[in-house]
């Protein structure tokens, strides 16, 4: 067998773990969720251990959990029975994973944290194993085999935990309304926190490096404000101030390819581009984006609630917010 061919069917090993582990997921799910929801509601937190391969794998539930609004927290079960089991609280639910059901840490640790009223469910592969007769519920990712050809490195086994935690991480941010704007709170220092909080309001061009034109303009007069404003494009508006259309240098340019002379002199009304699509202020930056590269567009007026221009997107602006 070829490096790619072994490859390729340590792929189709794992994921014929996720697929018997998914086509197993039963009432057993939504008890445990009840169990988190309920935890959750009253202040306590979802603490996940794990020895070995596990532990790393309880390190990325923890992370995904407490990133989606879930407060979570990993225990190092050798550390716990050294004082910190102090972390635990008995509003908590701790997931034990251990693919055996019998690893002695593990096993240690159930009587000690039972013992602080804490709520005990097992992730593991063996449904009879004594973590599953131990625990108060039960989440099994029992796979057919290990990637692994002695069968002993934690391989499919650990794949299907960790997709088993994202089910259950991504079930509890449904089931507790999560929203957008909830995860961006979460992620202010990052590339994720700058796109989900950022509005338009923050990002827009105002006052003179907005190229705001009159109706009864000339195309010559707008071609001077956009060269003020250093923009690639004026708005137009019309004697209340509100927005009517927009003229940009490439409609300029393509008018002057095909010959038309006398475009400087024309009234910026009669070759402009009518009801524009438009942003609002309270927008988020990376909506905006999306209409920026969905409609192949560089810029963008944005109006208030009557539609009276109040600011300007232009896309070279992007990439210094770092939005792009």
């Amino acid at each position: 067998m070829s490096s790619i061919e072994l490859a390729r069917r340590v792929f189709d090993i794992e994921i014929e773990g996720l697929v018997a582990v998914r086509d197993s997921v039963d009432e057993n799910f939504i008890k445990v969720m009840n169990l988190c929801l309920d935890a959750l509601s009253k202040g306590g937190k979802l603490v996940i251990t794990g020895v070995g391969k596990n532990l790393h794998i309880a390190e990325k539930m923890t992370a995904t959990l407490a990133s989606t609004g879930s407060t979570s927290v990993l225990l190092n079960p050798s550390q716990a029975i050294h004082g910190d089991l102090g972390i635990l609280t008995p509003n908590d639910i701790l997931f034990a994973l251990s693919y055996s059901g019998e690893s002695d840490e593990i096993i240690n640790l159930i009587p000690a944290v039972r013992r602080l009223g804490v709520s005990v469910v097992a992730m593991t592969g063996n449904a009879e194993s004594s973590l599953a007769k131990i625990s108060q519920a039960l989440l099994l990712a029992k796979v057919p085999r290990e990637a692994c050809p002695f069968g002993m490195a934690p391989t499919a086994s650990t794949t299907a935990t960790l997709a088993l935690g994202d089910a259950l991480a991504m079930a509890l941010l449904d089931a507790r309304g999560f929203k957008k704007e909830d995860y961006a709170k979460l992620h202010p220092g990052g590339a994720i926190g700058r796109a989900l909080l950022l509005r338009v309001k923050d990002i827009m061009r105002k006052d003179d490096k907005v190229a705001k034109v009159i109706d009864s303009s000339t195309v010559k007069e707008v071609v001077v404000a956009m060269t003020k404003a250093r923009g690639g494009a004026a708005y137009v508006v019309d004697a209340t101030d509100k927005l009517v259309g927009i003229y940009t240098d490439g409609d300029f340019r393509r008018n002057v390819a095909a010959g038309n002379c006398d475009i400087l002199n024309a009234q910026v009304s009669e070759v402009m581009t009518k009801s524009p699509t438009c942003v609002a202020p309270e927008m988020l930056a990376v909506d905006v984006l999306r209409i920026l590269e969905q409609r192949n567009i560089d810029d963008l007026p944005v109006v208030d609630e009557v539609g009276k221009l109040v600011g300007a997107i232009d896309i070279q602006d992007l990439p210094k917010v770092k939005v792009m």
